[in-house]
């Protein structure tokens, strides 16, 4: 058994083929996924009951990306994001954060929606999942600030250095891995996966997005999870099948139950 912690197949990328997307992923073993929904975009709100038939045990997590995060007034900010969790009864927040590698939104607008946010999910008992890129202090402050402390959750698709991670961790965070870890030259991420402790990692494809080594290029899919676990189980020096029961026991730790829908 295995789960994909991250994946975005409510988007248009999976429209014409999510049935055989998700036989793929199961007969690669992966059984649970937990799909990331865009609060922003009403299209990918209206495909969950259909990514909910085509696979029961997903699970969905909403908010609104740092990308997207000028396209929503602040006064709408809440209604949009409370909406959008109950229409998917979204086990987290999520993926919220900041980008200061493209800035398509200015960084104070960034930094106001994200802990809002975090703030929105530590009210209502829930886990973030993070979004972090050439940003690691305002991410941490923000963090801190908004979530005075009880703000839990997940770093995905970690790329960060080993400051970051352990400040991830000292803060109750899980870090997750995807198929970056896999890259060739990505020696130094596979040195900072090796270190986070064994209850705090996580494995994720971000699909559509970094399809793993050695078939980089196009589209990803939950199927090649399993190939980010075979690296992760590889560079902490476990058998594959402990690093997937791990991979999974983490998960939920995470998110609570990710098997079926109730």
């Amino acid at each position: 058994m295995l789960i994909d912690t991250h994946c975005h197949i409510a988007g248009d990328e999976f429209v014409d083929d999510l049935a055989q997307v998700v036989s793929r992923a199961q007969d690669a073993g992966v059984d649970q996924a937990i799909c990331i929904l865009d609060a922003t975009a009403r299209v990918e709100l209206d495909r969950v009951a259909t990514v909910r038939a085509a696979w029961p045990s997903v699970r969905f997590v909403a908010g609104v990306h740092p990308h997207h995060a000028g396209a929503v007034a602040l006064d709408e900010l809440g209604r949009v994001v409370s909406s959008a969790l109950e229409a998917s009864s979204a086990i987290a927040v999520g993926e919220i954060g900041l980008d200061y590698h493209y800035d398509f939104a200015p960084r104070t607008v960034q930094r106001e929606v994200f802990g809002r946010q975090v703030a929105m999910a530590v009210q209502r008992g829930l886990p973030v999942v993070i979004h972090t890129r050439e940003a690691d202090a305002d991410t941490l402050e923000v963090l801190d600030a908004a979530g005075t402390g009880r703000a839990r959750g997940v770093f995905h698709c970690f790329t960060g250095d080993q400051a970051l991670a352990d400040a991830a961790v000292a803060r109750g965070f899980h870090v997750s891995f995807s198929g970056i870890v896999t890259f060739p030259r990505a020696e130094a991420l596979r040195a900072v996966a090796a270190t986070i402790p064994p209850d705090r990692w996580l494995v994720e494809t971000d699909s559509p997005y970094l399809s793993p080594a050695p078939g980089r290029g196009g589209r990803n899919e939950p199927a090649r999870v399993v190939r980010v676990l075979e690296t992760m189980a590889s560079v902490r020096g476990l058998p594959v099948a402990e690093a997937a029961a791990q991979a999974l026991a983490n998960a939920a730790a995470v998110f609570g139950d990710v098997g079926p829908n109730r």
